[in-house]
């Protein structure tokens, strides 16, 4: 089975201040999951199934779902909070989704092949897309769920206009994921990484580190692995308002629990997005040199 690609496009960015999966970076206007697309269709995906929140559903089918039903099978899932709660009740407080794994759960009900999952404000670049597609397109390996990564040096990924938060990769010698630690207030520091810890300590990294930028390859078996969890989720942390339910949480106890592994592929690409609305310029800046080099059409679906 052709593998698809799941778009994770449910949340408001709230760093950002708006819709930010919307706002336009390319010369015609494109948006940063424009070229996501165009990437995955060059790599031989021809269903998409975008995850969206359904309030959002008629604008953005309007401004990119019809756009996009050109040139593949075009699908939504909607991630939305009250989404497999099964009788949990919901937090008064609780304002959005509840987070990354919860909106891979949401895209079962359309997913039914191995899948690519991928931040819908991400640009991961074609290399990543063709790797991770060429993975998914051969025979799982081992018997244990087999499913795949696209891991970026930590110093590819950060912002000049803020911290990030990054999932930091620890890899064993044969390529596979041992586990994944989720590092908060991470900026550039001269040629290396710091750390600024909520408690005050910094922490420094060289920037060589692989980390996870929720770019995941995946089977239709991780489906039942997210709906244990997420019902373990909701019983601990259920009525914590600001609890989120994250794939590298779910992933790294996979592993540790021997039930996945997890192959480790990794890109030299630079990574950008728009966490900031600061990044904004020099995502549309990166966007004009990889058009001026050949990387892109100018006009990328004409």
């Amino acid at each position: 089975m052709k593998p698809e690609l799941v778009v994770m496009a449910a949340g408001m960015g709230s760093r950002f201040g708006g819709l930010k999966q919307l706002e336009p970076v390319g010369p015609n206007g494109e948006k940063v999951m424009d070229y996501a697309l165009y990437d995955a269709k060059r790599a031989g995906i021809e269903r998409v199934v975008f995850v969206i929140r359904k309030e959002f559903e008629s604008i953005f089918h309007e401004q990119v779902g019809s756009k996009f039903a050109r040139w593949m099978d075009v699908s939504y899932a909607f991630q939305e909070m009250d989404f497999m709660l099964d009788g949990y009740p919901m937090p008064s407080e609780r304002a959005k989704p509840w987070g990354t794994a919860h909106a891979v759960l949401a895209a079962s009900t359309q997913v039914k092949a191995p899948f690519l999952a991928v931040n819908a404000d991400d640009f991961y670049g074609r290399k990543a897309f063709q790797t991770l597609t060429d993975f998914l397109s051969q025979p799982p390996e081992g018997s244990m769920d087999s499913y795949a990564m696209v891991a970026f040096q930590m110093a590819n990924t950060l912002s000049e206009h803020g911290t990030v938060a990054r999932g930091v990769c620890e890899v064993g010698p044969d390529g596979y994921l041992k586990a994944v630690r989720e590092h908060v207030g991470l900026e550039r520091d001269g040629a290396c990484v710091r750390e600024l810890a909520a408690d005050g300590t910094q922490h420094r990294f060289t920037g060589r580190e692989l980390v996870s930028m929720n770019f995941w390859g995946f089977h239709p078996s991780l489906f039942a692995h997210l709906r244990e969890r997420f019902a373990r989720f909701l019983k601990d942390r259920g009525q914590d308002p600001k609890a989120e339910f994250f794939i590298p949480t779910v992933i790294d106890e996979l592993i540790q629990e021997k039930r996945a592994t997890v192959r480790v592929l990794e890109t030299p690409d630079r990574w950008f997005g728009v966490t900031y609305r600061e990044d904004k310029h020099y995502v549309v800046t990166r966007i004009q040199e990889l058009i001026r080099v050949g990387e892109y059409p100018a006009s990328l679906w004409s």
